[in-house]
């Protein structure tokens, strides 16, 4: 399995025309509001059991590990691509016939703001955060869009603060 382990600067995402979001906070600051409570599944288990699991826990990927180790991701979008349209049986296929092992990944100092440039730009809709050799959670597009929503409730609340007087500053 090849992992891409990405840091970029603002200047690096910079493309033509583009704004800067003025998001600020990584990763870490999102894990440690979201927990790092991480879904697994590993690559032996039937694509039936991991829709299962994904039912339950209301997620819509699962990492997949073997022996402790990182091998892939599996998604509601890897079944419908790769099981439903292809007339395969789910309780029949192996999470790793279908699983994605080209995974891009993220460190726990990512700013918020590349990693949303990056779920973009690659279409993806989850990021495994790691540390050296560990797992640390998984991010998703949903936690990123909360995170900037905060960030903007927060940044409104203290310019109407700041508007009506009340900035101590």
């Amino acid at each position: 399995m090849r992992l891409a382990i990405f840091a970029f600067t603002p200047a690096d995402l910079a493309g033509a025309g583009a704004s800067s979001m003025d998001v600020s906070g990584t990763i870490d600051a999102i894990l440690g509001k979201k927990g790092g409570e991480i879904f697994s599944i590993s690559p032996d288990a039937t694509v039936y059991d991991a829709i299962v699991l994904m039912a339950e826990k209301n997620v819509g990927a699962l990492i997949v590990v073997h022996e402790g180790r990182l091998e892939g991701m599996v998604s509601e979008r890897d079944y419908t691509r790769k099981v439903m349209l292809r007339g395969k049986r789910s309780r029949e296929t192996q999470v790793r016939e279908i699983m994605s092992s080209d995974l891009t990944v993220v460190t726990p100092r990512e700013p918020v703001e590349n990693c949303l440039r990056m779920m973009t730009d690659k279409r993806i809709r989850h990021l495994p955060v790691v540390e050296g050799d560990t797992l640390r959670g998984v991010i998703s597009i949903g936690d990123l869009v909360k995170w900037v929503i905060a960030s903007q409730s927060a940044t409104i609340a203290h310019l109407e603060s700041y508007i009506s007087g009340g900035y101590s500053g």
